[in-house]
């Protein structure tokens, strides 16, 4: 009898090493403008060929975390990106932080009925009108994480048009009078990046994901914004503030 039983996913090796030298680079071993080993030294170290330490090397150079000299060799060029998660979460200035150059680009914006889910934890009544924002989140004009924020369209009028105009969502938010606002809880989660995920990151699709689920406040502890972002689990290490 044949044997339907689906077989897992095997991991390219290639892929596998751009990791372990990812980790290596975002644990510190490591730093900034340090040279890596050789081509040479890595594929002994790795078991395999100079083609295939070559192929990782060529993805890390994609991501910016590596750079080539010819003739002298891979050298390191940025750390994976450190993203803090806590009250207060702003992707520009966390980003800035770490000498990154934040920006943000809207995918779409669409007005919809709420959700039973969304109405309840946006406390607002069902089938009202929310706004649905779905965009990419990048640092150094490569991908890091795509995002999806709903907010209550009544408590938030002119918001459509605030994020069509702002930089970011806290300066769209500040724009019509949301002065500030905090995360009231997070939830993480690891997940496989679909084929339209992987599209848009610039990955693989099954590549590793981090998936936040969050809710914001404003001052007055009405929830404006309910949201939901992915991140590319090998390229950005979640930090949670005290």
């Amino acid at each position: 009898m044949r044997d339907t039983a689906a077989k897992p996913r095997r991991t390219p090796v290639w892929q596998s090493i751009a990791s372990e030298l990812r980790r290596d680079i975002s644990e510190g071993r490591y730093s900034v403008a340090d040279k890596l080993p050789t081509e040479a030294a890595l594929a002994d170290r790795f078991g395999v060929n100079r083609h295939t330490v070559r192929h990782a090397l060529s993805q890390l150079v994609k991501e910016k975390l590596v750079h080539t000299r010819r003739g002298a060799g891979a050298f390191v060029a940025a750390r994976p990106t450190d993203y803090a998660i806590g009250k207060r979460v702003r992707f520009h200035e966390n980003l800035r932080a770490i000498g990154r150059e934040p920006a943000k680009k809207i995918l779409t914006l669409e007005r919809r009925a709420a959700t039973k889910v969304e109405a309840t934890t946006l406390a607002i009544s069902g089938g009202t009108q929310v706004l649905v924002c779905h965009g990419l989140s990048l640092a150094d004009n490569v991908p890091v994480a795509l995002f999806e924020a709903i907010y209550p369209l009544e408590r938030l009028p002119g918001l459509e048009e605030a994020l069509r105009e702002a930089t970011g969502v806290t300066a769209a938010l500040k724009s019509i009078g949301v002065e500030d606002y905090t995360r009231t809880s997070t939830r993480i989660n690891a997940v496989l990046a679909n084929a339209t995920q992987a599209l848009h990151l610039q990955i693989r699709e099954g590549s590793p994901l981090l998936r936040t689920s969050s809710l914001s406040l404003d001052g007055n502890g009405e929830p404006v914004e309910l949201g939901r972002t992915w991140f590319a689990g090998d390229g950005v290490t979640l930090t949670f503030d005290g």
